[in-house]
């Protein structure tokens, strides 16, 4: 029996973005451990459910406290020597640096991590970087060259990532390998018949300004007057990342009758609603909110920016618009407002799509190939 440690940086990102992967692991008798550093009782049994271990460890997930990561890391290290994994699977930013440094360390033979996103200090935003931000970079980028380097497969979402690091000298080529998104499961996400009226536009992501909430309610206020039956739904948590949206703004575009807001919420119920899944994302890894969308049949306005053009085929199954431009995301709303038709054929046209690429069963046999040397 092979044994694998999952390094994660969320609880329910384990059972939300890889409780397939878990479950196939340990269904071809491999023994997985699930780290995280905030489980609960609920978390907890997922992943017991699965069929794998779940295991605490600390980490602070934002903020960047030099002398608590390293306490952190020591930690790690110990834990990895106490498992004895056979490989070692890091994703998210903070994990995917110190868990495979500490898997290093540890002397896990097969260390692989998942670049799910370039990242915040990665992401442009329209605005002159300032010197925070720039010195922000040059340490991610070392941490990343230092922790990179030693692991034996980096997976990438987009091939702008994977061009980015290779480019920078962060990611080694012969060690790189393109997934192409994390996959949905097509039998849970079944095509829901298309929502015309009212029509109903729909952003799922957390709630950072490089999502493009702002500009979506922006959008949405352009829109109100002209199409005062429209609806714009926001789901979402507040979150404590650099780029984090505070509870005033957004419950100041509630209050205006822009938008509303349930809050962070389980996704499917309020998919089933929409008539056109919305994303004006500044950069992404290949985002999960959108295959989802797509697997429910439903038309998907996104920005013509890394990992989110890789789930729109302009003028097919939705429109491309630059990021960070409020006039072409309303414009693009707009024409689903005056032409409701496009949802049906454009939403079946997502639903191909999604089977066509985003299979979860097919991605992940792929990984699974990748994490054990297959």
């Amino acid at each position: 029996m092979r044994r694998i440690a999952i390094v994660s940086h969320h609880a329910v990102s384990l059972l939300n973005f890889r409780g397939h992967l878990i479950g196939e692991l340990c269904a071809n008798g491999v023994q997985v451990h699930c780290l995280a550093p905030d489980y609960d009782a609920g978390t907890r049994a997922g992943v017991r459910a699965l069929g794998a271990v779940p295991v605490d460890y600390r980490l602070q997930r934002t903020g960047m406290n030099p002398l608590r990561d390293l306490v952190d890391v020591a930690r790690l290290v110990r834990i990895l020597r106490r498992l004895a994994p056979d490989v070692s699977f890091a994703f998210s930013t903070k994990p995917m640096v110190y868990g495979t440094l500490a898997a290093w360390v540890a002397r896990v033979p097969r260390r692989v991590a998942l670049v799910e996103g370039a990242g915040y200090v990665f992401t442009a935003t329209g605005d002159r970087p300032g010197w925070r931000r720039r010195l922000l970079r040059r340490g991610v980028e070392a941490l990343y060259r230092r922790a990179l380097g030693r692991a034996h497969r980096l997976v990438f979402l987009n091939p702008d990532d994977r061009r980015e690091f290779i480019e920078r000298g962060l990611a080694a080529p012969a060690r790189s390998v393109l997934l192409g998104g994390i996959g949905v499961d097509l039998q849970a996400w079944q095509p829901a018949p298309p929502v015309t009226e009212p029509m109903c536009f729909l952003l799922v992501a957390r709630l950072l300004r490089e999502k493009g909430i702002v500009e979506y309610a922006l959008a949405a206020r352009r829109l109100r007057a002209d199409y005062p039956q429209a609806r714009f739904v926001l789901l979402g948590g507040l979150d404590s990342n650099p780029g984090g949206l505070d509870r005033g703004q957004i419950q100041a575009w509630v209050d205006e009758g822009l938008l509303e807001w349930p809050g962070h919420v389980p996704v499917r119920p309020w998919m089933a609603q929409a008539s056109v899944f919305v994303l004006p994302s500044y950069r992404e890894g290949v985002p999960l909110s959108t295959q989802e969308a797509m697997a429910m049949g439903r038309p998907v306005i996104t920005t013509d920016v890394p990992g989110c053009r890789e789930t729109v085929r302009d003028g097919v199954n939705g429109d491309l618009v630059p990021p960070r431009d409020v006039d072409a995301l309303a414009d693009a709303m707009r024409r689903f407002l005056d032409h409701p038709d496009r949802v049906a054929a454009m939403g079946a046209a997502s639903r191909r799509i999604a089977e066509d690429c985003f299979d979860v069963k097919e991605i992940d046999r792929k990984l699974i190939g990748w994490l054990l040397d297959w």
